[in-house]
């Protein structure tokens, strides 16, 4: 589990970072040649999710718990945008509904 977690997180940071420059292209006046490392983090992105075992709708469904928690996490590191009580309790409940997922991946 530590390891489809792990996988899951560098997945979820691969999506945000391909969605983050072309932001930064359109709204905040940066190179065009943003597009280039963005088109390339979104591939990594759809390779990635396609290394877990799992049918993809599973798999979707729990990257979904550790995407809620990366992207509060970037918020809080990379934005510096303080989190509130109910950013912390939503991403751990989110969170733990991958975890739930995950452990019966196995016995479905």
């Amino acid at each position: 589990m530590i390891k489809t977690t792990l996988l899951f997180f560098v997945t979820a940071l691969a999506e945000i970072i391909g969605c983050v420059l072309p932001t930064l292209w359109l709204k905040r006046d940066g190179s065009a040649w943003l597009l280039v490392p963005a088109a390339l983090s979104l591939a990594m992105f759809v390779w990635l999710l396609t290394l877990h075992p799992a049918a993809s709708g599973r798999v979707f469904a729990a990257y979904g718990g550790v995407y809620v928690m990366t992207a509060l996490l970037w918020l809080r590191w990379i934005d510096g945008v303080k989190l509130s009580t109910y950013d912390w309790v939503g991403a751990a409940v989110a969170f733990s509904g991958m975890l739930i997922i995950v452990a019966g991946w196995g016995r479905a």
